[in-house]
């Protein structure tokens, strides 16, 4: 599955930002997703998660309650809706993909990644 990913810009602190990733070529509806982030110099972090079937979510203790992530299989397009965005969300942003994910917050249990969309807060 090839993975897209767009939505990225710069932004004020506790302004909001929708990230979107679209999927071809592979049966969206059976892969697990997850939005992960790199900020320069350190290393790929966990952001979010959803199941196949959308029934289960998880998310990094730091933008619990701020982010949510959801999918349309209809679309093939995991989103991650971001909110009450803090200068330490700033990063490149990365959509994942994989089937059967069973630890969900680390990057080596992905196969599929897309190219990254850089988000800038701004304090």
């Amino acid at each position: 599955v090839q993975l897209q990913a767009c939505g990225g810009g710069l932004m004020q602190a506790g302004g909001s930002l929708r990230l979107s990733c679209a999927a071809s070529g592979g049966t969206f509806s059976s892969y697990s997703l997850g939005w992960f982030r790199q900020a320069p110099g350190k290393e790929r972090e966990f952001v979010a998660a959803i199941s196949w079937s959308g029934g289960r979510s998880y998310y990094a203790d730091s933008v619990k309650g701020r982010f949510t992530i959801s999918r349309d299989n209809a679309k093939n397009t995991v989103y991650l809706q971001m909110h009450s965005l803090k200068p330490e969300d700033t990063a490149v942003y990365y959509c994942a993909a994989d089937r059967g994910v069973i630890r969900w917050t680390l990057p080596r249990a992905y196969d599929y990644w897309g190219q990254g969309t850089q988000v800038t807060i701004s304090s």
